[in-house]
């Protein structure tokens, strides 16, 4: 069948998961996963009786066991496999019942960036840019299947050699911490191949490869379950951080930081205006080179003030729609049709069914391109 999609799914070891067998792959019963630009978790749900092999050998055995068991989920959609999930299970739930096989297993896990979140370390870096520390971190999970993609920040700072880089959380925090003084992302995405994932750490900048669009309210047309838009007035804001004057050092200087970010350019033709105006902390105290460096993440970390959330079922729709892309909106008027940014997906399968939840969301109401496609 050209519309049906089939499931893979790997599960064993964190080095070398193999295929469910048999008796796992008959008992399980849904699979759900959360799909974000940052952050992404998945849940197993299985069916199991008294006699199940579940019950009475792969559990025992450790088989589904927390931080020791890795799960690729893949799904081939008309042709095209896709890694949906490739994680590490975090979480047991076992749900006894009076019925007759209808005792529920549940596993629940992250992407594979949990391995990084699980030593609070202590380590001390020599004088050395964010990439390179970033490098040395990262190099370490590369028997994982994790490849590192490291944009380097656009602002170089000068390391002090007399102040040497202290790290006192996990690698991910720790990651995340200078990810953030940038205003850049850090996050693993899972493949494009099995056993395979990148370390991104860059501007939040999604694929400007734009989906199958979404259309409501389009009579035979109409390829979505729901979809409902939002306005927020108070999402906007403008950021002011103060700088030493550079004559005598000691009057500090309010500079607005602009709230619109080139990798992230607005999607609508009237733009939202800034309702809030917030100032950044201790910014008059630091270096030139950090100072631009912290005005920058400022200047990528803006907001979009329209949202969209909907629902749709993957054989209707005719593909998979992805996070960290674009997709079009057609049939919702005026006012909020056009290109969004695809902020989070959750996947639901079943046996028969295969149905998807999203969130978009871009700045500006009306349309800024003529058409939206495919």
């Amino acid at each position: 069948m050209l519309d049906a999609a089939y499931l893979t799914l790997l599960i064993g070891s964190p080095l070398v998961p193999l295929p469910a067998p048999l008796p796992v792959a008959e008992a399980l019963q849904s699979i759900e996963v959360n799909s974000e630009r940052t952050r992404s978790g998945f849940q197993l749900t299985f069916t199991m009786g008294k006699t199940s092999p579940l019950q009475l050998a792969l559990l025992p055995a450790g088989y589904f066991d927390p931080i020791s068991t890795r799960v690729v989920v893949i799904v081939t959609f008309r042709g095209l496999p896709q890694v949906l999930m490739d994680g590490i299970v975090t979480r047991q739930e076992m749900s006894p019942s009076n019925e007759p096989g209808q005792s529920k297993l549940t596993i629940t896990g992250e992407d594979l960036s949990i391995l990084m979140d699980i030593v609070d370390a202590r380590i001390p870096y020599p004088p050395m840019p964010d990439e390179a520390r970033i490098s040395m971190i990262l190099s370490k999970y590369l028997q994982f299947g994790i490849t590192p993609a490291i944009v380097p920040p656009p602002v170089p700072t000068t390391p002090d050699p007399l102040s040497p880089f202290v790290q006192t959380t996990t690698d991910r925090a720790y990651i995340k911490e200078l990810a953030g003084q940038s205003g850049y992302v850090f996050f693993v995405q899972p493949g494009p191949a099995p056993l395979q994932s990148t370390a991104y750490f860059g501007p939040d900048a999604p694929l400007p490869i734009p989906q199958p669009a979404l259309s409501v309210n389009s009579d035979s047309d109409t390829n979505v379950e729901s979809l409902s838009f939002s306005l927020d007035g108070l999402a906007k804001k403008v950021m002011v951080m103060f700088i030493m004057d550079p004559v005598t050092h000691k009057i500090p200087l309010p500079i607005p930081i602009p709230n619109i970010s080139i990798l992230h350019p607005p999607l609508g033709a009237r733009l939202t205006a800034p309702a809030k105006i917030q100032f950044a902390d201790d910014t008059a105290k630091l270096a030139p080179d950090e100072a631009a460096k912290r005005a920058f993440g400022m200047m990528m970390d803006n907001a979009d003030a329209v949202t969209g959330s909907g629902s749709l079922s993957v054989s209707r729709y005719g593909s998979i729609l992805r996070a960290g892309m674009m997709v079009g909106v057609r049939g919702a008027g005026i006012t909020y049709d056009g290109f969004y940014y695809v902020n989070s997906v959750t996947h639901s399968i079943k046996r028969g069914e295969y149905k998807q939840s999203f969130q978009v969301s871009r700045d500006g109401l009306i349309t800024n391109t003529p058409v939206v496609g495919p």
